[in-house]
């Protein structure tokens, strides 16, 4: 197409992604199917609250009796299947959401068990396993931890999982990482989870079973709460906030524990009655109608990305043809030089920012330098068309996210391009 030529992507990059493509359609129709149902479920949740427009307005101050806020955490309840929820503008990241729900139902001596190995870096903080002592981590609140690895093939290892809590004095909560992570391994759907939430309950009914849930929200016809799991948090710069949501985060799932997590967010005694947002809560109920549609197309993309990087000889994870339970797309490529080269055609791919190049940084929360590729609307929105990667052997990058196809489409020929495919 001339428009192609006009932003100098060469006919070979052209070629390779079009010939991957032809061959996608029958990959491409279950998760066509899948955003079809979750659209259709969300539209009835906000149909059911009875969303309008005085739901858009802001509020100040406390934020008593703030329509917008409690329904929009209703709606989201109601998509996820749980009780209740917390989404926020005042949760800042996904690693937050998740020690807003680790801190709110975690005691001095309970015991918190890992069931999916060594969960992502920024949670090592929060736990107390990365920086020393005294910072206001699980660790210092006198919190034991353990984690279990997962089985070679990357299930949950429920064996160990069961010897570990019989053998802890106050086993309180399982920690459960949906997504991959840096590591190369594959996300947890949700047939596993629900497999592993029954296991567990029929010899440990009372322990609670929390889900990292990032960069996996509506890539399935369920959510981790509908399959048993007592807590979900994430982010509403991924997935749920469908490339609108300006920040926030959330946690879904039993009543009793979301009352706990809105002590922690306010304070208790307070609780899920104040917080006010003087900015409109209208793109976050815009955000969360469109994140079916918005996932779906990342989802597309990330096969789109697996297929051509298959045909030219690269491991990646998953592989097109795989049932994905995230958006995350793993490709290992074994050279530094192919992953900044990579990087920097992402970066120019975007719509802001796209004359920036990216370059290795000490990020906050991470051992390695990370290099990241993000010309988004809303910074470090990762459902936008964007990759990181820490810079260490086999060199890794982990592509994820873009709010159309064609945008994703055009970001992997522009890669191929500066990596000299």
């Amino acid at each position: 197409m001339q428009i192609l030529k006009q932003m100098g992507i060469s006919d070979k990059a052209v070629a390779a992604v079009a010939e991957a493509e032809s061959m996608l359609p029958s990959v491409f129709s279950p998760v066509e199917a899948v955003t079809e149902q979750n659209q259709y479920k969300v539209i009835k949740a906000f149909q059911s609250e009875n969303i309008g427009q005085r739901h858009f307005a802001p509020t100040t101050g406390y934020g008593y009796a703030d329509e917008g806020r409690d329904s929009l955490s209703a709606v989201f309840a109601r998509i996820t299947g749980a009780d209740s929820a917390v989404l926020s503008p005042h949760i800042a990241s996904g690693t937050h959401a998740i020690a807003l729900a680790l801190y709110a139902v975690l005691r001095p001596c309970d015991t918190l068990i890992s069931v999916t190995g060594t969960p992502y870096e920024t949670i090592g903080n929060v736990i107390g396993s990365a920086h020393g002592k005294d910072t206001g981590s699980l660790a210092d609140m006198q919190v034991d931890y353990r984690e279990v690895d997962l089985l070679p093939e990357g299930r949950i290892d429920i064996h160990r999982v069961l010897e570990t809590i019989a053998v802890c004095e106050r086993p309180k909560a399982l920690f459960l990482q949906r997504s991959r992570g840096y590591a190369w391994r594959k996300s947890v759907g949700m047939q596993e989870i629900r497999q592993f939430v029954a296991a567990v309950r029929r010899e440990n009914p009372d322990i609670i079973i929390i889900v990292d849930n990032c960069y996996g929200e509506f890539c399935e016809l369920e959510e981790p709460v509908e399959c048993g799991a007592d807590l979900i948090a994430g982010s509403m710069i991924k997935n749920p906030g469908g490339g609108l949501a300006p920040t926030g985060g959330y946690v879904a799932g039993r009543g009793d524990l979301i009352a706990l997590v809105e002590n922690r967010l306010t304070c208790p005694g307070l609780g899920g009655e104040v917080g006010s947002y003087e900015a409109s809560y209208r793109s976050f109920f815009q955000g969360l109608f469109m994140a079916p549609h918005v996932v779906g197309q990342a989802l597309k993309g990330s096969i789109l990305f697996a297929k051509v990087f298959e045909m030219l000889g690269f491991k990646v994870y998953p592989a097109h043809d795989a049932l994905r339970s995230d958006i995350t797309q793993s490709i290992m490529l074994e050279d530094e030089k192919l992953l900044l080269s990579y990087t920097k055609g992402i970066q120019k791919a975007a719509a802001i920012d796209s004359r920036a190049v990216p370059y290795p940084w000490d990020m906050p929360g991470y051992k390695e330098k990370i290099i990241m590729a993000a010309g988004t609307f809303v910074q470090g929105a990762s459902i936008e068309l964007s990759a990181d990667a820490p810079v260490k052997p086999p060199y890794i990058v982990y592509a994820q996210g873009g709010l159309n196809y064609a945008h994703m489409k055009l970001g992997l020929m522009m890669a191929l391009d500066e990596m000299g495919f």
